[in-house]
């Protein structure tokens, strides 16, 4: 299968790392096609990996990931054009953190609505799902290295086919337990636990940690 990772950080270089290891073909995109940790990572990932712009990367994948800073996310997504996004289920890992005044970062928006939420509106052809945006990079695509994988995910979208498609992509990952929370709106939940997921870490000293639902 074609990817498109919009985002070249530490999570859009896990990600796509997961994918071209899982046999899939992935076009990384930044906003200037010839971005250098880009490159540095088709350098070290073999044939299946491409680099791109924004908009080179949504038009490639038949399935895409947002895996931009939360305050990048809508600009990004526009770059990559409304053309080449729609019709196309994209999984949205990006959280709201506003750095402004340091650490730790407040929530740019919460509550009443989310980050989410503010995609699918600005690109209702697209099929937005939340998920892995409560938890580290190393834990999203290798669940298995803690407690054997047995801790849980979360997942918020409108399209039930869509939510169906990233299920069985994160369980390629790994993931044994996935919730469905319900629309889009439920991802004003899984945002919202990022204040917690922060304060955890500093208390923790590390990033090594995620939620598991006990009944």
């Amino acid at each position: 299968m074609r990817f498109g990772v919009l985002g070249t950080g530490t999570v859009g270089d896990a990600i796509a790392s997961k994918l071209v290891a899982l046999g899939h073909e992935v076009k990384m995109g930044a906003r200037d096609a010839k971005n250098e940790k880009a490159a540095a990572w088709v350098a070290r990932s073999g044939a299946r990996a491409s680099q791109g712009s924004f908009a080179d990367a949504a038009a490639f994948g038949e399935l895409l990931w947002n895996c931009t800073s939360g305050a990048g996310s809508l600009d990004a997504l526009k770059a990559a054009g409304e053309a080449n996004l729609a019709g196309k289920v994209l999984i949205d890992i990006a959280n709201p953190l506003d750095f402004s005044k340091g650490m730790p970062p407040t929530l740019f928006v919460s509550n009443t609505d989310s980050l989410g939420e503010q995609l699918q509106r600005a690109f209702p052809k697209t099929h937005v799902v939340k998920t892995l945006n409560t938890l580290n990079a190393q834990l999203m695509v290798a669940p298995g290295s803690l407690a054997g994988g047995d801790h849980d995910l979360f997942m918020s979208g409108n399209d039930a086919g869509a939510k169906g498609k990233v299920k069985e992509l994160l369980q390629s990952f790994g993931w044994k337990t996935i919730h469905d929370l319900g629309d889009i709106t439920t991802a004003r939940g899984t945002e919202s636990i990022l204040p917690l997921w922060i304060r955890l870490w500093g208390a923790l000293g590390n990033a090594s940690f995620n939620f598991k639902i006990v009944r």
